[in-house]
This record gives structure tokens, C-alpha cells and sequence, in this order.
């Protein structure tokens, strides 16, 4: 296992080499087709946190395509937008988000929306890329029956997909085809590979290092779409374009939404 620190110092080499290999400009066509999805919002966690409302407001504002963000559930079963189990990370307040109601929750920290805030400002505006957390269901029916409520208004693969690094939360959800979910590759990226043909989900998502041609040409086979992470700089992006890939997920969103304008032949 490789240590984080380690694993984060490699991450960025491979960025770097990448952001220095030349890539032609893709035509006009697919620079104005790249669908560009924001990781967890437009966010420096510093003055604009993630996963907030500031944070997809500034998606929308940049034109970006999609937005992706995660979910957790509250004690009193409402999903709220928020990445960690916990709020420690972002607040410095070790305080768990199950342990609490929505009402609590946002009384302590109001920068917290909850899902149907979310789908309420950005649905059918923004394509939302929504991360399911590996966590426990205390009412899995109960819960499935809250999310099916709150997406009722959109249409699934037009206005959303589900993901997961932990496929196994699809079991648990039942009222959307197998082709809105789309599970999340690390290094695991052929074992997933494999489950997304073997239950025809959407596609697949993962780093733009080992999502492999051959692997984009098997999905394509197949009809699946593919989402590539964490693209950072034009050649990166011009290259993941080239490759005809669907999905490019980005801590850059904005600035790649920016490339994309910029880079369109008049």
C-alpha cells in the first residue's frame, strides 16, 4: 500500500509530465462537446469551500457542464452534501454528519446544503454527478424512497448519473437503470472495468493514467461511457478530448471551461 503523502507526490509528477507532452487542439466540434464536470465545486476551501452552494455557483457561472459532489445521510435521514464522515477535515469539529438531524446539522454548519437544496438551485441546469459514500443504511428502503422523491423531477442520464467508489451502494438503490450508475476506479480500474460490462452500467470513471485505450475501446464496444480525473492543464485536457473521452472531471473546472472557449477556432 502506498502511503498518501507518497501516492499525492506521484500524482503530481504524473501531472506535470503530462502537462509538458504536446497535443494538438481537437477540432471545433469536440472542444464545444467536452463535457466538463467540477470536482466538488469551484472551491480553495479557504474562502469557497466545497461542495457548497457558493462553490456550484461559480460552476454555473463558468458555463462548466456538471458538477460532481457527494452525499451523506443524516440521523434523521436526509442526505446532505458533504464528502466526509465527519466534519473535522472541513470545520475542525469532530462531529459526525450521521450522528446529527438536517436541522442540527445546518444550525452548526449552515455552509452544509442538503441534496434537495442542491437539485433544487442546479437540477436541470447543471449535470450532476452524484457520489454515493460507502456507509451504512440503517432504512435502506426508507432511504431509497427519499432520493427517488428528490430526483423525480430529473431525467436520469440527461440530467444525472450515480457514483460510487464502493459499488456495491448500487444494490441499495433501485429506482434508476443500471445505466445512470458508473462506478469510480483507483487502482482497481480492471476489477470494475469487468463489473460495469457484467452489469451493464453507464461506464466507468477513473484516472486518466490507467483508463487505458484498450480499456476506452471495450466500453465503447459496448456502449458505455467513460469519465476521466484529474485533469489539470490544456494538453492533459486536449489529449483526454482526443481520446474521445465523455466525462472530464476537474479541480479546474472553470479554468479548463475557459480553455475550451478560448481554444474553438473561429
Amino acid at each position: 500500500m502506498i502511503p498518501s503523502h507518497v501516492q499525492d507526490i506521484l500524482l503530481r509528477a504524473i501531472d506535470l509530465f503530462f502537462a509538458k507532452w504536446p497535443q494538438p487542439c481537437p477540432g471545433k466540434e469536440r472542444l464545444r462537446q467536452c463535457k466538463i464536470i467540477s470536482h466538488r465545486g469551484e472551491h480553495d476551501n479557504r474562502q469557497v469551500m466545497e461542495n457548497t452552494m457558493e462553490a456550484f455557483d461559480r460552476v454555473k457561472a463558468a458555463g462548466v457542464w456538471g458538477v460532481e459532489f457527494d452525499i451523506r445521510w443524516t440521523r434523521d435521514f436526509h442526505p446532505v452534501v458533504f464528502h466526509d464522515p465527519d466534519t473535522m477535515r472541513m470545520f475542525g469539529v469532530n462531529r459526525k454528519i450521521r450522528d446529527m438531524t438536517l436541522a442540527e446539522l445546518q444550525s452548526a454548519f449552515p455552509r452544509i446544503p442538503s441534496l434537495a437544496d442542491v437539485i433544487g438551485r442546479f437540477g436541470q441546469t447543471l449535470h450532476l454527478m452524484v457520489e454515493v459514500k460507502a456507509e451504512t443504511y440503517p432504512d435502506p428502503a426508507r432511504q431509497n424512497r427519499v432520493l427517488e422523491k428528490l430526483f423525480s423531477g430529473l431525467t436520469p442520464g440527461a440530467d444525472f448519473h450515480l457514483l460510487s467508489l464502493a459499488p456495491e451502494m448500487f444494490r441499495l438503490i433501485d429506482f434508476v437503470p443500471a445505466s445512470i450508475f458508473l462506478p469510480i476506479a483507483e487502482r482497481n480500474i480492471r476489477q470494475l472495468s469487468r463489473l460495469a460490462l457484467r452489469e451493464n452500467y453507464g461506464g466507468l470513471t477513473g484516472h486518466y493514467l490507467f483508463l487505458t485505450g484498450r480499456l476506452l475501446r471495450r466500453h465503447r464496444r459496448r456502449g458505455q461511457q467513460v469519465g476521466t480525473g484529474f485533469v489539470a492543464s490544456q494538453n492533459c485536457l486536449y489529449r483526454e478530448i482526443n481520446r474521445g473521452v465523455e466525462w472530464v472531471f476537474s479541480d479546474r473546472a472553470a479554468a479548463l471551461q475557459a480553455i475550451c472557449r478560448q481554444s474553438q477556432p473561429a
